[in-house]
């Protein structure tokens, strides 16, 4: 006769469970483990606890996989991760009924933030070993991800200078009880929990300061002056740009960084060198969006060996319409034997001068047209009361190769991919992991959680292939 089932909770064991027997043999925790036991933390940096004496500590290999783990499984709070310790089996198992409070948890974030990257380039090594990277065809592009601090709090130089003086004076007060204290011997001398407080809070604003005297900002955030006003969709946020340079083959995450610039130019080549220190080498080909479009990057490029394909600067995608201005700057022929430009009607501009513009410090050659006084088609050519001037890139023959190279079918159909390579990866960090904000301050933190996001990324996909057994992790 059939029953119910229910919990007995007077059962008794003969012999104990073994904790062992908590996960199946397939469960990601199991995989965090193997990955983690298979590094050298204490090569990597990772403190390693050798005294003998005082209260024990977490090891960093246990915190590093409630991390790892709770990144992977969309846990990234310390006191949410603090809170599965005890009741996830998971991180139950895997840090063997330890639970490690959101204190220690903190402590091991901030103090290994430089380490948490070299995590993430040991995923990309171990992608590597398991020839899941085929560095054929690599896309890069960034996203903007606001900042833990809302817009609220951002202040003016005369704001920052108001809070500081009114802290100044909140600690001449404490000074001033401490010194009467101390005078009539009442009590103990030491600083109140609220001045600990006011004196972060003062370092705070004396950086953001700093912040602002040192760039040409009007505003900043006093609790996190890095932060910079980026367009997200319609609205302009405090935000950080996070990078990543994605793999063909199997969506692998190969380099990663975060810049609290709004515009990607100027980040072409330094990605590409990262891809090169993780990988050893760069892909095939390399693609782009029209915000990596620099012509003194692509000529560094060029330089380094790195193949690359850029999508053009609006200009130039206008310039190529049916109704474009026949005095549009690509109708003009750059004569480089001769060192000068010829315009749409046979006559030469002569060359000027030389400018430096852009935060990549691009360097242009001007040519002017010496005939606008006489020319007929002056009016139609240029406003300009000293007659029509051209820019030319120093690197004008890399770019020539570049658009040569995008017009060719093949490459066009290349370029057309990049969309699918590295969209689909920050769709899945934003919308699959719901991390569309940051949860910490300053770059030097949100770079260390960039790089705890992107090592989630790829040991996901590690954990595919470790699961068919393509992926085996050995001990060091």
């Amino acid at each position: 006769m059939g029953h119910e089932i229910r919990a007995d909770y007077d059962q008794m064991y003969l012999l104990p469970p073994s904790v062992e027997d908590w996960v199946p043999q397939d469960h990601p925790a199991r995989f965090i483990r193997e990955f983690v036991d298979s590094l050298d933390l204490g090569e990597m940096g990772f403190r390693v606890s050798k005294c003998e004496v005082g209260r024990p500590s977490y090891a960093s290999d246990l915190l590093l996989k409630v991390w790892l783990y709770g990144y992977f499984s969309k846990i990234r709070s310390t006191r949410s991760l603090e809170k599965a310790c005890r009741e996830n089996m998971g991180l139950i198992w895997l840090t063997g009924m330890n639970t490690p409070d959101h204190n220690s948890l903190w402590r091991f974030f901030h103090n290994h933030k430089a380490q948490l990257k070299e995590i993430f380039k040991q995923t990309v090594q171990v992608a590597a070993k398991c020839k899941l990277i085929g560095m054929v065809v690599n896309a890069l592009d960034g996203t903007r991800i606001r900042a833990t601090s809302c817009s609220r709090g951002v202040v003016k130089s005369e704001g920052l200078e108001k809070m500081l003086e009114q802290l100044d004076r909140s600690s001449a007060d404490f000074m001033t009880e401490i010194e009467r204290r101390e005078q009539e011997e009442i009590g103990e001398y030491r600083l109140p929990p609220s001045m600990h407080s006011a004196l972060r809070r003062k370092s705070q604003i004396q950086k953001a300061l700093k912040e602002l005297e040192e760039s040409e900002k009007q505003s900043v955030h006093h609790r996190e002056p890095e932060a910079r006003f980026m367009k997200n969709g319609r609205t302009l946020d405090l935000s950080y740009n996070a990078q990543a340079v994605a793999d063909k083959d199997n969506g692998i995450i190969v380099a990663q960084d975060v810049i609290n610039e709004g515009t990607d130019n100027g980040q072409l080549v330094p990605m590409l060198d990262q891809v090169h220190e993780n990988v050893g080498m760069v892909a095939q080909e390399s693609l782009a969006d029209t915000g990596y479009y620099s012509s003194s990057q692509i000529g560094l490029a060029e330089a380094r060996s790195y193949d690359v394909l850029v999508n053009p600067p609006p200009k130039e995608i206008a310039a190529q319409g049916p109704e474009t201005s026949p005095y549009h700057t690509l109708r003009f022929v750059y004569d480089e034997q001769n060192d000068c430009c010829i315009c749409p009607h046979g006559q030469r501009l002569v060359y000027v001068k030389t400018k430096v513009r852009g935060r990549n410090r691009n360097e242009f050659r001007v040519y002017q047209c010496r005939e606008y006084r006489t020319c007929p088609y002056s009016g139609q050519c240029s406003r300009n009361k000293r007659g029509r001037e051209i820019s030319i890139s120093v690197h004008q023959a890399v770019i020539e190769r570049q658009r040569a190279k995008r017009n060719d079918p093949e490459k066009k159909r290349l370029l057309a991919l990049r969309k699918a390579i590295i969209e689909p990866v920050f769709a899945w960090i934003k919308r699959h992991m719901v991390f569309d904000r940051w949860t910490v301050y300053g770059l030097g933190g949100v770079t260390a959680q960039w790089s705890l996001v992107c090592s989630a990324i790829n040991l996901k996909k590690l954990y595919k292939h470790w699961k068919s057994e393509r992926v085996v992790l050995e001990r060091p």
